[in-house]
């Protein structure tokens, strides 16, 4: 870096632009990611450190038109990119004003400009602090754009086809309309049930509302979007979400504010599971738990076991195995105790699954066919 004239830190960028599209980089992911929060909180602690509160005060006019030029400047090109490469007018707000904001390395071309001495102290002082509040408008940003996105699509247009939920008072709410959700409102759809989606996803509400069903665009975890889709009304909810966290928060907004309301829960693994139990939720399903045992009993039929018996041993499997993690769900995970409680559980398992078969086999009877 010496040898070609370039400072340590933006020697440090250009190595990682490089090796971001390499086939290293999946390597690099998973070493810094033990990392990423603490360098990242290193760094908004080095930005505080380098601002001058005082030039706030002293050149207050000239830091808000420069934050005001940079993000309207910023935001204005990404906006007009975005519409050149064709992407969507939801997408295209979204992408102007996530980026609008003076990136890190503005911090690097100015550290390097002074130490050169093309910028004066004051004058670094000064972009510095205008770079900086430039980030602080983002998420301020993001909330306008938001409710502008949210105000456009939860409005009623009388010219629209009549959705699939012609009433105001769903049965049923599903939180997500990704591939687990879709699978359950299809099947409610089909025994005519009424449902309502709440979806984050800008672009998949106008496809859900072509398709016909009721879509409200927005955040689930804000309490006055599920009073909007009659969650005051409506017998279950369905939460669905990619997020645990977001799943845990809507549990506890609907426990708080809507009592009567079933809440039926998507849970990733066991670990989302134990979290669901332990926040009250009694009706949740694992995502892969019921397609993996299905493969399972299909394996055991491969493997001479007559189709009754391999069903058999697929329920009784899913009822030990969901007995222990009631009985597992652990006060601090990764305990010693902890870790020797499951091997423990694991040989219980084996134990009461194979006297259960045994005592399946002396009372054999079932189908003699294939499903």
């Amino acid at each position: 870096m010496d040898a070609l004239g370039l400072s340590m830190a933006l020697g440090t960028f250009i190595a990682g632009v490089l090796l971001a599209e390499s086939e290293y980089r999946h390597e690099l992911e998973i070493a810094i990611e033990p990392f990423k929060g603490l360098l990242l909180g290193l760094f908004f602690i080095s930005v505080g450190m380098a601002l001058n509160i005082g030039v706030l005060y002293t050149h207050l006019a000239e830091v808000l038109i420069g934050v005001l030029l940079l993000v309207t400047i910023k935001s204005g090109v990404l906006y007009t990119l975005a519409r050149i490469f064709g992407l969507r007018r939801s997408v295209r707000l979204q992408f102007a004003g996530v980026l609008s904001q003076g990136g890190e390395f503005a911090f690097v071309l100015f550290s390097a400009a002074a130490s050169q001495k093309l910028l004066k102290s004051d004058q670094l002082a000064l972009l510095l602090v205008i770079v900086t509040l430039s980030m602080m408008t983002t998420p301020l940003l993001m909330q306008i754009i938001d409710r502008m996105l949210a105000r456009r699509y939860n409005a009623k247009d009388e010219d629209e086809e009549t959705p699939y939920v012609e009433d105001d008072d769903p049965q049923v709410i599903i939180v997500g309309f990704g591939r687990f959700g879709q699978v359950i409102g299809r099947l409610l759809m089909a025994n005519k049930m009424r449902i309502t989606v709440l979806e984050r996803d800008v672009s998949a509400v106008g496809v859900l509302r072509r398709y016909g069903y009721k879509v409200y665009y927005g955040d689930a975890t804000e309490l006055e979007l599920l009073r909007a889709a009659g969650a005051e009304k409506a017998k279950s909810i369905v939460i669905t979400c990619n997020e645990p966290e977001d799943t845990l928060a809507i549990v506890h907004l609907c426990q708080q504010h809507f009592p009567n309301l079933a809440i039926l829960a998507r849970a990733r693994g066991r670990v989302e599971a134990h979290e669901l139990l332990q926040a009250g939720v009694q009706y949740f399903s694992r995502e892969t738990f019921s397609s993996a045992l299905e493969l399972g009993r299909k394996a055991l039929m491969t493997l001479g076991m007559h189709p009754h018996q391999a069903f058999r041993a697929q329920q009784h499997f899913r009822r030990l195995d969901m007995r222990m993690l009631r009985e597992l769900m652990p006060p601090h995970q990764g305990d010693v105790a902890q870790i020797s409680r499951v091997k423990e559980a694991r040989r219980e398992l084996e134990e009461l699954f194979h006297r259960e078969m045994q005592k399946e086999s002396r009372q054999f009877d079932g189908w003699d066919e294939y499903e």
